[in-house]
């Protein structure tokens, strides 16, 4: 379906070229961010871009699997208000909306796990999220210098079902 095409070609992308996104465009990724559904319209969330290369690397260096921070042009940093009781599903629900804007305005991204991660409150410290904030996700983001490679999910019938 035509309709759908958007999110069923946005794929993970790690590598990126050294090209700024313009600031329109992140404020916009942004806006998507912060419209994103919530339990009781709470909207728990501050959300953060990054776009300064050193405090890029620094995030990176306190990441154990989003190394490829330091390469990106940005990374979009979701803190939810921890004391709410849907926090996380709020913030997951924020990060995908900023992962299908990143792709709409043709930027590569990549979710990069907060919430449990021994990083989050460094993380928390570094960007300057208020106390009572976790780190819910972090989504490193830029021009894509990949072609996604084509991991494969598995087949809908095995893991849908209607009834």
């Amino acid at each position: 379906m035509k309709e759908t095409g958007q999110i069923k070609s946005r794929h993970s992308v790690r590598k990126y070229r050294k090209e700024p996104i313009p600031r329109e465009v992140v404020e916009d990724i942004l806006d998507c961010g912060r419209l994103a559904p919530t339990a009781r319209n709470v909207q728990p969330w501050l959300i953060w871009a990054v776009t300064d290369k050193s405090l890029l690397a620094r995030l990176a260096g306190l990441t154990d699997h989003g190394k490829f921070i330091a390469d990106a042009a940005a990374c979009f940093a979701v803190f939810c208000l921890k004391s709410e009781k849907y926090y996380l599903e709020d913030g997951c629900a924020a990060t995908m909306n900023l992962l299908h804007a990143c792709h709409a305005h043709g930027l590569g991204a990549c979710w990069i796990a907060g919430d449990k991660k021994p990083y989050a409150e460094d993380t928390r410290k570094l960007i300057g999220a208020p106390p009572g904030y976790s780190l819910v996700a972090l989504a490193a983001a830029g021009y894509p210098a990949e072609s996604p490679g084509e991991k494969g999910k598995k087949p809908l019938g095995d893991v849908t079902f209607i009834k």
